[in-house]
């Protein structure tokens, strides 16, 4: 369902978003390369004092591959509902408004429910489709509240399943900015590690890379497969067909 939304999303007109929050980054020394002269490598204390810990709200549109990031100390549902519907209702607002013959139909919402084992209960009215959330399992993620919101909102969430965030492709990215904003280096206290993160963000936004799902390298791994032959028996195949040999021993 989660690889149809990222294959098959834009096609039928929606905006697809990963939502996740990374961290908890410690103001710590962070292992990493860095520019130096040769023979002058970069040394990082071995004391040094914990000030704290800091989380990064991510927002990911892997089409284009904008993201929108903020820094906290803390992602309870007090800090993250108030800003995933801030940042939706922009995302929202900035997408083209859906003619009158737009589908509102359950079956656009239901659609992205089918094969679930529980799927969530959709309200009696709903509006037309424009977004897909990708989001993990939190329990949080499911608070009734926010998930109306949503709703009222035209927002369907995906929700990974457990032992799944590699579904979330906002996982990449986040991957993608600690490297730039904390390797090799070391922050004081949150405060520079949000920043640092929020800097990176901002250059990144600036010539985004869109992300594509599988990509190439998914397409030469399925053609691999194909080319392989099915052993009867087991799982087994070969990468060459195997010749049947016939008429040996027959008769005797």
């Amino acid at each position: 369902m989660i690889e149809d939304a990222y294959t098959l999303g834009v096609s039928l007109g929606l905006a697809v978003w990963c939502e996740d929050e990374a961290g908890p980054f410690q103001s710590v020394p962070h292992p990493g390369t860095s520019w130096r002269p040769e023979g002058h490598p970069a040394r990082q204390p071995h004391e040094y004092v914990r000030n704290g810990t800091a989380k990064m709200l991510t927002l990911f549109r892997p089409s284009d591959g904008r993201v929108r990031v903020e820094g906290a100390t803390s992602v309870t549902n007090a800090v993250l509902h108030p800003w995933v519907k801030r940042e939706l209702t922009t995302v929202l607002a900035e997408l083209p408004t859906p003619p009158p013959t737009a589908d509102a139909s359950r079956a656009a919402w239901e659609r992205w429910q089918i094969g679930l084992t529980l799927p969530i209960t959709l309200p009696e009215q709903l509006p037309a489709l424009r977004v897909l959330l990708v989001l993990d399992n939190l329990t949080g993620h499911k608070t009734p509240a926010f998930v109306l919101w949503l709703f009222a909102h035209g927002v369907m969430p995906l929700y990974t399943p457990v032992g799944g965030s590699w579904l979330n492709m906002a996982e990449s990215i986040q991957r993608v900015l600690k490297r730039r904003a904390l390797d090799g280096e070391y922050p004081a206290n949150p405060g520079e590690i949000i920043a640092r993160f929020e800097s990176v963000a901002e250059h990144w936004n600036a010539a985004p890379t869109p992300f594509v799902w599988g990509g190439k390298r998914a397409a030469r791994r399925k053609r691999e497969r194909e080319r392989r032959h099915a052993v009867g028996g087991s799982g087994a195949c070969t990468r060459q067909p195997i010749r049947r040999r016939y008429g040996h021993g027959r008769g005797k």
